[in-house]
This record gives structure tokens, C-alpha cells and sequence, in this order.
């Protein structure tokens, strides 16, 4: 007898529902590699506590190995969090999300000053317009990127004066001191951070 389309459509629920979560245990990589650099913690040592091979973990923090919960929570357990935890953080590690112009980012930070970003990511954006003067001198953890949309700007890093036009861009790398002003009223420039809770470290040395 053939199934209704009533269950037919909740088989094929089930089934969506499965390969998402499915994709959402896959990506939980990027939460776990996350985490255990927030930690510390060398790949040897999270084997050593879940009693997960190296190669496993690895695979898993690469996203090529699938774990089962019953090893995700292995794995939660070593690095001092919950399966719930790391999955969430895999869920909101892939994310689109679209700012138009007329939006509210959320969070207020002055006039002629707007997020481009919506919340806390590894990446910060913000756009500069009109005769804006940062007035004290910076120096971020991580990289800083730079760019003229309109006007000009001049730009003081470790004691050299930089002047940038429209279409300029300047990249700092972490630990450059710095000051900008716009010297134009149509100035208006982006600004793109790497956030100073991520370590940008080479994954080499890791």
C-alpha cells in the first residue's frame, strides 16, 4: 500500500532534519579548533584526555571526519565545555548575514560611524564618514586593513606620516601603533579588523 502524502511529507522532514544535523556535526570542527587554542591545548593533549587518536582529532578540526555524538562528547568533555556548547558554536560559524545600508546594525558607536557587521565575529568592520579624527594612538592585536571609499586621509604609523586618497589602502599587521584623521569633509573610509579575541598565530606553529 502506498503511503499517504501526509507521511511522505514527514518522512522527508525526518530526512532534512537528519542532514542538517548531520552538517552541523561535520562543521563542529571550526568550534572545537577553536576552542582548544582558546585552551592551550596541543592536539596530543585532547587525545590523551578523550582517548581519541591525533589523526581522528585532527580530521575532525578539518572537517573531514564526521564524529558521533557519543565522541563529540568525548571531545567536549576534554576541552572543558558540552557537545551542546560546541555545536552551537559550529552553527554560528557559518553564517550569512546581509547589511543593507538602511539597517540597524545594532550598536551604536558615534556619529558618522557605522558597523557594517552585525554582532561578534572574527572579522570587524566599520565605516568612517565625514572629518573624522581618531585623536589617540592605537595598537591592535591583529591586523587592520585600511581603505579610502572617498576623501583622504593621513595616517601616522610607528613615526612615518602616510597620506591615502580615494581607492588607497593601507594594511597595519598586528602590533603597529597608529593614528588617522580624515582631512576632507566627503571622507569616508572602511576599516576591516581581524577581532582582538582570535589568534591569528601561523598554524604552523601550532
Amino acid at each position: 500500500m502506498p503511503k499517504s502524502d501526509k507521511v511522505v511529507e514527514v518522512d522527508k522532514a525526518v530526512k532534512d532534519d537528519d542532514k542538517k544535523d548531520d552538517k552541523e556535526i561535520l562543521r563542529v570542527g571550526t568550534a572545537v579548533r577553536r576552542r582548544r587554542r582558546a585552551l592551550e591545548l596541543t592536539l596530543a593533549v585532547v587525545a590523551q584526555r578523550s582517548g581519541l587518536s591525533v589523526p581522528f582529532l585532527s580530521q575532525i578540526e578539518n572537517e573531514r571526519a564526521r564524529p558521533s555524538m557519543r565522541s563529540l562528547q568525548r571531545v567536549a568533555e576534554a576541552l572543558e565545555t558540552t557537545a551542546v556548547q560546541l555545536l552551537a558554536a559550529a552553527d554560528s560559524a557559518l553564517s550569512v548575514d546581509l547589511l543593507r545600508a538602511a539597517d540597524d546594525p545594532g550598536l551604536e558607536l558615534g556619529s558618522g560611524v557605522r558597523p557594517l557587521v552585525r554582532g561578534h565575529h572574527q572579522l570587524h568592520a566599520v565605516e568612517f564618514t565625514g572629518m573624522q579624527d581618531a585623536g589617540r594612538e592605537y595598537q591592535h592585536r591583529n591586523d587592520e586593513l585600511m581603505y579610502v571609499a572617498d576623501g583622504a586621509v593621513e595616517v601616522e604609523a610607528e613615526g612615518r606620516a602616510y597620506r591615502l586618497s580615494r581607492g588607497d589602502t593601507l594594511h597595519l599587521s598586528g602590533g603597529v601603533r597608529h593614528r588617522w584623521r580624515a582631512t576632507e569633509p566627503d571622507t569616508r573610509i572602511v576599516v576591516v579588523a581581524v577581532a582582538e579575541h582570535i589568534d591569528a598565530a601561523d598554524e604552523s606553529r601550532r
